[in-house]
Order: structure tokens, then C-alpha cells, then sequence
């Protein structure tokens, strides 16, 4: 995509011949002949780069500078003045104005300076992309477990890291699927290209084609310019696309096509563009009864899916809670904070529903709140010491069974529990775990062998 100019000057034949000039040296460009209409234009054409005189009838170069910079201060802004106002340009450049050229010019020496001015802003730009990946950086490479559950996930992430596979991220909200996608793009050849995110789920409908693929202007009702979608942003890197489970069932082919042909076309425009993008996605859907229900396309999901990846929650994986305390203490500037026995005791039979992430926020809340460096079960909330998210579990009598004084079978009573559990969540394999607190694929394997279906009637 060119580069925008925006050049202002009330002398036409000035105008023409910069904006000749600057066309020839292969830049987009606006031209307006006062500070009021150019005030205007900038404000609808967004240009990365103003070329402005500095005497004009009107609104002057001065009066204009300061009006850009104050709705834009990134802008760049170059000042065309006379040979013998050479300290009025100087006030301009104190002002905020990038640099300024002399009138009479030639043409070199106005490309030079509008080059230079160009490559200053693309390296701002870089600096600031590797400043947030930099901030970023703590977050992606610690990704804490010891687990043989988690184990499994970083040999995975390990194998398949350096390919240029799709991922797949599966589990509950909290498990740290965008933490992992860091971790394969920071793993892999791409690393120093940009890691690019975007939630599919959090974007409104007729939005979300544009932010994916971007639009040229006047595609539809209020693109006043050209916008670059996620997909050309993350162009040589990764582009993750979470929670892709809720993209609209309009929208899949577009992004197959995209994933196959390795070519994306925005919004109202006709002119393909060829990238080179490596897609991690991620979702927290049951995608077995997306594929059932025809929520999401079946070719999609296998070109999605080429590597997947279950993150266990954390009620898979208790070991780990110890272990995420201290990294979390730390990260919270406690390093000296211990939790007792009974307080890990509490929080190893909670069932945690947020996850990795409920478990942050709750060490980050018992840091501000603590008293001391000994955190007790008298610091923990009340939710976390009841063991469970509700308590509608727990009879009155204080039993979840109450078993015959005869006995009964430990196999019909396993039975009747997942069936329960099942018809509880209508038949949601993932809802139905979730509630026992076991893995899916548990799950799975204890309706094989009882022979559990919605048909099939307990004996």
C-alpha cells in the first residue's frame, strides 16, 4: 500500500508541481489549497506524512501544525518555507514539525527530505511493536507446570513449533491457550516477524471480515480509507485467531480459502494479496457438537486442527497449584509469602472454573489484602473453603450419597453418577466433565464401558 501525503499550499502551481513530483517518486497524494480544507482532508484521509506551506491567507502553517498535532501527535509534518524565514521554520520544528525545505527546491533535494521522513516513521513504528513484544515477554515464555498433563503439552509445543503447521488450542477459558501460541510463534523461524491476536468472539459481526482481511475505501458505510486487516498485519509471522469457534458460519469459507490458497482479497476491493502467514487458533467449544450441529465447517476445522493441542484444566492437573503459588508471588513481588498447609490443602480440593487465571487473581487479591508473610485458610475466600463453585451439591445431612445399609455396586453407582451428570448437562460430553471434575476422554471411556447413550435406560 502507498504511502498517504497530504500536501497544502495555497500556490496551485507549487501544488502541482510537489504533488507531480511526489506521484512520480511513487506516494499517494492529497493536495487542498488552504489550512481550513486541509485540516479537512487530514481528518478524512488520515495521511502518514503533511506537506504544508508556511504563510497561507487564512489558517497558517503554524495555526495548522499545531491543529494536527494535537488530534495526531505522530503525524509527521514538513514546512515549505522562503529562504529569509528561516527562523520561523526553526519555531515550527520546536512546535512539533518533523524538518522543512526552503523554497526554492529541487526535486532530489524534496524526495531525500520526504524519505527520510518516511523511514523515521516506519522505525517508530517497529520500535513500538518490539516494545510490546518485549512487555509481552514474561508472559509467553513462562509457562509454568510440572505435570505429566502439561508435560505432554510441552512436547508437543516443542515438536511442532518450528513447522509451518496449524494449531489447534482446546480447553476451558483460564487454561493459557494465547500464553502457548506465544510460545510456538517465540519457538519458531518466525519469531522476529509479529505475532498478531485477535478474539473472533469479541468483535462484532459485520466488523470482524474487515478486521481479518481489511477494507478499501468506501467498501461500505464509513470507510473513509484503506485499512489493513490482521491477516496482512501478521504477514511473515503468526496470526492467532481465539475463541475461532464463534466465527460466523458466513465467514468460514473466506478464511479457508485463506488457509489454503494462502491469499486473502479485502473487503470491496479486487486485487488479491499473496501472504505468508502461519495460523494458531484457539477455542473453548465442545467442537465435536459444532461439527454435529453444522455450526462450523467440518474442512475448516481439519485445516484449523492439523496439530491439536487439549490444555487440561486445572483441576486436571492439582500438582501444579503449589508450584503456580510461588511463580505467582513472585510475579507479584512476594517472593517471601508462603501459604500453610491448610490453606494449600483448601486450594487443592477447590475446584477452580477460571482456571490459571482465577488462581492469578487470586493470589494477586491475597497480596494486596495479606496481613503478613504466612497466608492461613482464615485469608482465603469463603467460595474457595466451600470446595466447590455452588453448594448445591452437598445434602443436608452433609453426604453427597446416602448409601443402602445392605451395600451397592460400586459399578452401578459409578453408572448412574455419568448418566446423571450427562442428563444434568444434556448429554454436553465437555458440560458433563467439567462437572465431575475429570477429562473428557474419562468421560468418554466410562460411557464405552456402562454403554451410556441418551437412548439407553439405566438398569
Amino acid at each position: 500500500m502507498k504511502p498517504t501525503i497530504l500536501v497544502i499550499d495555497d500556490d496551485a502551481s507549487l501544488r502541482r508541481v510537489l504533488e507531480y513530483n511526489l506521484q512520480d517518486a511513487g506516494y499517494q497524494v492529497f493536495t487542498a489549497a488552504g489550512g481550513e480544507e486541509g485540516l479537512a482532508l487530514f481528518a478524512e484521509e488520515a495521511p502518514v506524512l503533511v506537506i504544508s506551506d508556511m504563510k497561507m491567507p487564512g489558517m497558517d502553517g503554524m495555526q495548522l501544525l499545531k491543529a494536527i498535532k494535537e488530534r495526531s501527535p505522530e503525524t509527521l509534518v514538513i514546512m515549505v518555507t522562503a529562504f529569509g524565514t528561516i527562523d520561523v521554520a526553526v519555531d515550527a520544528m520546536k512546535a512539533g514539525a518533523y524538518d522543512y525545505i526552503t523554497k526554492p527546491f529541487n526535486r532530489d533535494e524534496l524526495r531525500l527530505t520526504v524519505a527520510k521522513a518516511l523511514k523515521f516513521c516506519r522505525l517508530t513504528v517497529e520500535n513500538r511493536r518490539l516494545k510490546d513484544e518485549l512487555a509481552d515477554k514474561t508472559d509467553y515464555q513462562t509457562i509454568v507446570g510440572s505435570s505429566k498433563a502439561m508435560g505432554r503439552v510441552f512436547e508437543i509445543v516443542r515438536k511442532v513449533a518450528d513447522t509451518e503447521a496449524s494449531v489447534l488450542l482446546t480447553g476451558e477459558s483460564g487454561t493459557g491457550k494465547e500464553l502457548v501460541a506465544r510460545s510456538i510463534h517465540q519457538q519458531s523461524g518466525r519469531r522476529h516477524a509479529p505475532f498478531i491476536a485477535i478474539n473472533c468472539a469479541a468483535i462484532p459481526r459485520d466488523l470482524l471480515e474487515s478486521e481479518l482481511f481489511g477494507h478499501v475505501k468506501g467498501a461500505f458505510t464509513g470507510a473513509i480509507k484503506d485499512k489493513t486487516g490482521k491477516f496482512q498485519l501478521a504477514d511473515g509471522g503468526t496470526l492467532f485467531l481465539d475463541e475461532v469457534g464463534e466465527l460466523p458460519l458466513e465467514l468460514q469459507p473466506k478464511l479457508l480459502r485463506a488457509l489454503q490458497e494462502k491469499v486473502i482479497e479485502p473487503v470491496g476491493g479486487t486485487k488479491e494479496h499473496r501472504l505468508d502467514v502461519r495460523i494458531v487458533a484457539a477455542t473453548n467449544l465442545d467442537m465435536d457438537k459444532a461439527l454435529i450441529e453444522a455450526t462450523f465447517r467440518e474442512d475448516l476445522y481439519y485445516r484449523l486442527a492439523v496439530i491439536p493441542i487439549h490444555l487440561p484444566s486445572l483441576r486436571e492437573r492439582p500438582e501444579d497449584i503449589t508450584l503456580l503459588l510461588r511463580y505467582f508471588c513472585k510475579k507479584h513481588q512476594a517472593d517471601a509469602v508462603v501459604f500453610d498447609a491448610g490453606a494449600t490443602a483448601a486450594l487443592n480440593t477447590y475446584g477452580w472454573p477460571g482456571n490459571v487465571r482465577e488462581l492469578e487473581n487470586l493470589v494477586e487479591r491475597l497480596m494486596i489484602m495479606r496481613s503478613g508473610n504466612v497466608i492461613t485458610v482464615n485469608d482465603l475466600p469463603d467460595k474457595i473453603l466451600s470446595g466447590s463453585v455452588t453448594s448445591d451439591a452437598s445434602s443436608i445431612s452433609g453426604k453427597v450419597v446416602n448409601l443402602p445399609i445392605g451395600g451397592y455396586s460400586l459399578e452401578q453407582l459409578e453408572r448412574e453418577v455419568v448418566t446423571e451428570a450427562l442428563e444434568h448437562n444434556r448429554w454436553n460430553q465437555t458440560a458433563a466433565a467439567k462437572f465431575l471434575r475429570i477429562p473428557r476422554h474419562t468421560l468418554i471411556y466410562r460411557m464405552e464401558k456402562y454403554g451410556i447413550t441418551p437412548s439407553a435406560k439405566t438398569e
